[in-house]
């Protein structure tokens, strides 16, 4: 007896040679903030400014130009700039995103 997909079982199981996929529920990521001492922690991240200030009061946490997200809550002028943020920063195009500045 010849087994086709269409015949094969739900759900992951094996008929016949013939495989089937499970598909899974989707599920809801949450960006993982840093709360480590790693690279990141060690430099003042660009990003916009309005975020920033929204962050500091609301706790949400923010994505830096790098890609890192966190909750500011320190004085970045203690910090050297990352050098990730700073060259996608003067990437950028003269005076083409408003608000965008370091933490």
């Amino acid at each position: 007896m010849r087994v086709g997909c269409r015949e094969a079982l739900a759900g992951g199981h094996k008929l016949g040679g013939v495989s089937t996929t499970k598909i899974l529920p989707e599920q809801e990521t949450t960006p993982r903030t840093s709360h480590g001492d790693g690279d990141h922690e060690r430099f003042a991240h660009y990003a916009d400014k309005h975020k920033i200030t929204e962050s500091m009061v609301t706790g949400t946490p923010i994505r830096a130009l790098c890609g890192k997200v966190w909750v500011p809550s320190r004085d970045p002028k203690k910090y050297p700039v990352c050098p990730e943020c700073k060259e996608i920063y003067e990437g950028l195009p003269p005076g083409g995103g408003e608000g965008d500045d370091k933490q």
